[in-house]
């Protein structure tokens, strides 16, 4: 499970801020004015030492007693009630002010661990700064900037420091062969129960035709054709103005929780309502995540042949990122469809975990370069050397090279499309990483005199060595003529 941290606070103290800055995202709105996030936010931290969930609340109120602050204070209590780990974030430019005080006396009741972040301390005396929220009664304060990356990475390791990085065993059938971790998400209604209920032949998740009617992850085992695989059913992610109910909220999390333990996912779409932008952006996610994915158009029976046309139409306009998956047209209603879609998730399940001998990947790049050589970036075109894997469920890629900075993401897309036509691997992303080559030279760099180009300096290195060495041949012969 990915350890969620929350960040709270008044306010207009910088959490949306922090969040944009944690997820490498915009997703949260960011201006100057107090009470600007209302609803939570919820994404995918990136940058540390493991991934974990990072969640952005409303200004928290405690004491308030109606209203939309009301609302906002509920949301943030469950959200701390969920938390693994609370960032409570405070204006070191403003100091310790009563409001301050009055959400610390109802954090320090928690029991998850609380760091106490100071924000906005750019270019002020941090230790000077932090002194005065010693009386919140939450231990050290640590002194960031959100808007400037300043201590952030440093408060985020301490987070995660107590959440080791553990290589989950992979679960064994009789065979000693993997079970697959099958996830079901979609959006609510498209049919994820029923189509679960159909998978295992028997009622076994209520489907129930109104948004909203499951609010967990319900993991089930299954055997289908002498392979056992584990289903696991998730509550239907909608947008986030629509989510009303504290329960889907976190419904929502376990979701992404959900996605993020799978192996391959079946993201479920409602062909009669059509391609939605909330399909692609749960599509998104499972692309961010790393996750095999098979594509599940659901009620695809109850359409007319004008109409399928019209669906195909914007799959290729609104799915066009998702080229690397299959795509089903199904009733799980009458459980059409479904024998054709499990083989997918086989097929997608198998590429995963494909093992990519390094020999055969440098002969893929050798050729990639000899059809298309990365563009020149600022006067110097990147050399791409030699390649291996570094990692599965999604086969990582390395590339090793010089100057690998400089390779743009379109080159990028390219060696991955070329990765995974080469080998098969369909129903996988695949991730190319690159390793910038050690310079063989810069320990001499580091010993060039000031304004002294590298040819200069190793002309001089030459010559004192030619003069070490003369030296050594004149000192030889004194010795030798005075033992004669």
């Amino acid at each position: 499970m990915l350890p969620t941290l929350v960040l709270v606070g008044r306010p207009n103290v910088g959490k949306s801020t922090l969040f944009n800055r944690l997820t490498k995202s915009r997703d949260a709105l960011v201006a100057d004015l107090p009470g600007l996030t209302r609803d939570r936010h919820y994404g995918r931290g990136v940058g540390a030492s493991q991934p974990y969930l990072v969640v952005d609340t409303g200004g928290f109120e405690p004491n308030t007693d109606s209203g939309i602050l009301k609302a906002m204070a509920q949301q943030t209590l469950l959200a701390i009630d969920e938390a693994d780990v609370i960032i409570f974030i405070v204006d070191g430019r403003q100091g310790a002010t009563p409001q301050d005080m009055d959400i610390a006396n109802r954090l320090r009741r928690c029991k998850c661990p609380v760091l106490l972040a100071v924000n906005k301390t750019e270019g002020m005396n941090k230790a000077v700064v932090s002194a005065e929220f010693h009386e919140l009664g939450l231990g050290d304060p640590l002194s960031i900037s959100s808007a400037h990356g300043e201590g952030v990475k440093d408060i985020i390791d301490l987070a995660l420091e107590s959440f080791q990085v553990v290589e989950e065993e992979p679960e064994l059938d009789q065979t000693g062969d993997r079970i697959p971790k099958v996830a079901i998400v979609g959006r609510p209604n498209v049919g994820k129960s029923t189509l679960v209920n159909a998978l295992l032949g028997e009622e076994r998740v209520i489907a129930f035709d109104e948004p909203g009617t499951t609010r967990d992850s319900i993991s089930i085992d299954l055997e289908k054709n002498g392979k056992h695989y584990t289903l696991i059913d998730t509550a239907g992610v909608r947008k986030r103005g629509r989510v009303l109910e504290a329960i889907e909220k976190f419904s929502v999390i376990k979701t992404i929780q959900s996605i993020e333990e799978a192996n391959v996912v079946i993201l479920v779409v409602d062909a009669q309502e059509g391609i939605t932008e909330q399909d692609a952006h749960v599509a998104a996610y499972i692309l961010e995540a790393g996750r095999a994915l098979v594509v599940a158009i659901n009620k695809w029976d109850g359409l007319k042949e004008e109409e399928r046309d019209w669906v195909k139409r914007e799959i290729d306009r609104k799915l066009m990122f998702l080229d690397f998956a299959e795509f089903h047209y199904i009733s799980a209603l009458r459980k059409k469809g479904l024998p054709e879609l499990f083989k997918s998730v086989d097929i997608a399940f198998k590429a995963a975990f494909a093992k990519l001998a390094t020999p055969q990947l440098t002969r893929v790049l050798i050729d990639a370069l000899q059809q298309h050589q990365p563009p020149i970036s600022k006067g110097i075109r990147p050399k791409l050397r030699y390649a291996h894997q570094g990692g599965s469920n999604p086969p990582i890629v390395v590339i090793h090279g010089n100057h690998v900075d400089g390779v743009k993401d379109a080159y990028t897309r390219f060696l991955e499309k070329t990765f995974r036509r080469t080998f098969q691997l369909s129903g996988t992303p695949l991730r190319v990483q690159y390793k910038q080559g050690s310079n063989p030279f810069a320990e001499d760099d580091d010993k060039r005199k000031p304004g002294e180009g590298i040819v200069s300096m190793r002309r001089r290195k030459t010559a004192h060595r030619a003069e070490l060495k003369a030296k050594k041949v004149v000192e030889d012969k004194d010795r030798s003529a005075k033992k004669r």
